[in-house]
């Protein structure tokens, strides 16, 4: 099953603009994933399942210079060049935050991404997997079990996880409040369609 997650991001707008003008790359920062939290979706990442995957995903994707992501999810697990909108350069261990610097590309999608950015719009950031989950149906919450996959992080406009937006590198930028919806990805909606009040599914 593909499961994604989203967090907000957060830019300043006069180093997005400063960007823009200069033509040169724009970087941000801040929380990509969290361990051990319930998102939006519902869903928690256990730290040790987490961890392991963001580890290989710095031995891997990121120390290749290849952790590229899209504009928004698609509904495969493969990356599509042609929609890649940024590479993440740096991810680290904060508590129980993932936190990344990730450049913006002077790509189709990364321009759009910056414009947005420029604009004031507030973006979020989402992880793409794939992996199976278990639900709790007494506490309501569903965890993602230990055959999960980490693949990539694409910037999407609704995240899942709480404070996932990212600050223009160097930059301290105050709180941002998550905006709460009932339906974060096409999947929450069918879910909800072909699933009883008591949370059993008949697919």
């Amino acid at each position: 099953m593909l499961l994604t997650e989203y967090r907000p991001f957060k830019v300043n707008k006069r180093l997005v603009e400063q960007s823009i003008k200069e033509n040169s790359s724009l970087m941000v920062s801040g929380v990509i994933q969290r361990a051990n939290a319930e998102n939006q979706n519902g869903r928690i990442y256990p730290e040790g399942v987490l961890k392991r995957e963001v580890q290989q995903y710095i031995d891997g994707p990121v120390k290749e210079k290849r952790a590229l992501g899209e504009l928004d999810h698609p509904e495969s697990s493969v990356i599509n060049l042609q929609n890649v909108s940024h590479n993440i350069t740096e991810v680290w261990w904060d508590g129980d935050a993932v936190m990344a610097n990730v450049e913006v590309l002077p790509t189709p999608a990364g321009n759009i991404l910056k414009a947005l950015f420029g604009s004031g719009i507030t973006i979020g950031i989402s992880s793409r997997g794939m992996g199976s989950v278990e639900e709790n149906l007494q506490e309501q919450t569903v965890t993602v079990q230990d055959d999960f996959e980490l693949l990539c992080f694409d910037f999407v406009s609704t995240p899942s996880t709480q404070g996932a937006f990212l600050s223009p590198k160097g930059l301290n930028e105050g709180k941002i409040q998550t905006p709460k919806y009932k339906y974060t990805n096409v999947n929450n909606i069918i879910r909800d369609i072909v699933c009883d009040n008591t949370g059993v599914c008949k697919c």
